[in-house]
């Protein structure tokens, strides 16, 4: 009898080899996929027949590689070379009376360029960036103390270890302020729907969520009532069903989740995991602190939060954004420290009254 979740498997990883390895386009990918074969099945070709089909509907895999990247490489990577460039002039036309300050906020602004870039496309920022640059900016803090408005080299330490706690701290605790308040989402169907669970995402009816989006830490659960689930081929009604980074419990039984690659259930409504903020803004948010002081870290988190909030709202006018959709926060803070380079510092002089 022919297996056809075997040859989605296989399909999957060739997808996976021809370099298509970002989560959402190869989710809808999947999704396409299997909504092809269920209509070709119901026209009445059998299963391999309807994948096959479907299969050269799709496309091969190299071609598809080669439209995505058409599609959007070529324009991002000159946005982005052309805002390095742009940016690094700057530097040096407005520091350049002192060239090491003004090579040092070009290593700082490429990192943060770099760490806007990594986020906006994967929604994570490295640790080689953010821990990367806490010790750089410290260490350029104790060798150019003018950095952070010092002359003395213990006194640009000292305000470069400020703005590394200051930064680490602030925006940690609003990462569990918001986890605390707004940690769980749940969205209601308005009747039985099917939930599909593959190995990289969920597949809900309008959207793919990578779990990469939902699991930040081992005790974010996705939870719902389920009045049926298909696991292999193990069947249960009416039971509860939570899912883990690390486990699967479904109704008395728990499970290991990296055996099953895919699994469906029928419910009426999930509770997912919501984050507002992830580690790797605390970490950004320390480096920033460690090249340009405390306040610096003040200001940016005012800033970013203002730029964030216009961004979303703007996407949301524009239908471009649902109200619980998740947006890169990184790229605002790296925005925001940018601002304060070029003169940010005079803004916040006024807004306190220094």
């Amino acid at each position: 009898m022919f297996d056809l979740e075997k040859p989605i498997a296989d399909w999957r990883q060739q997808m996976l080899t021809a370099g298509i390895k970002s989560p959402t386009p190869l989710e809808e990918l999947e999704i396409h996929l299997r909504e092809e074969i269920e209509r070709q099945v119901k026209s009445g070709l059998n299963d391999q027949d309807a994948f096959n089909f479907a299969v050269q509907k799709i496309g091969q895999a190299s071609a598809l590689k080669s439209e995505f990247a058409k599609a959007g490489g070529t324009g991002r990577k000159m946005f982005w070379c052309l805002l390095a460039a742009t940016t690094f002039a700057s530097c040096w036309m407005q520091f350049g009376q002192s060239p090491a300050v003004a090579f040092v906020y070009c290593v700082l602004i490429a990192g943060l360029i770099a760490a806007s870039c990594i986020d906006f496309e994967y929604f994570i920022i490295p640790d080689k960036i953010t821990i990367g640059g806490i010790f750089v900016g410290f260490a350029c803090s104790l060798l150019l103390p003018q950095l952070q408005g010092q002359k003395i080299l213990v006194a640009g330490m000292f305000q470069s270890l400020l703005g590394i706690g200051a930064g680490a701290a602030l925006v940690y605790f609003i990462l569990r302020t918001g986890k605390f308040l707004f940690g769980r989402q749940r969205i209601a169907f308005g009747g039985e729907t099917k939930i599909i669970f593959s190995e990289t995402a969920i597949l809900l009816p309008e959207k793919t969520i990578p779990y990469a989006e939902l699991f930040y830490r081992k005790s974010d659960i996705i939870e719902l009532q389920a009045q049926s689930v298909q696991a292999g081929n193990h069947s249960y009604k009416n039971v509860l069903f939570r899912l883990t980074p690390n486990s699967l419990k479904i109704g008395g039984e728990t499970f290991s989740p990296d055996p099953i690659p895919h699994l469906e259930a029928v419910c009426s409504e999930i509770v997912l995991p919501r984050e507002a903020m992830g580690m790797g803004d605390v970490k950004l948010m320390a480096a920033v602190g460690a090249f340009l002081g405390w306040q610096a870290v003040i200001f940016s988190l005012i800033a970013s939060s203002l730029i964030g909030s216009l961004v979303g709202v703007s996407l949301i006018i524009a239908r471009r954004r649902e109200w619980s959709a998740r947006l890169p926060y990184g790229p605002y803070i790296a925005l925001a420290a940018i601002i304060w380079i070029f003169g940010g510092s005079r803004i916040f002089d006024a807004m306190f009254g220094q």
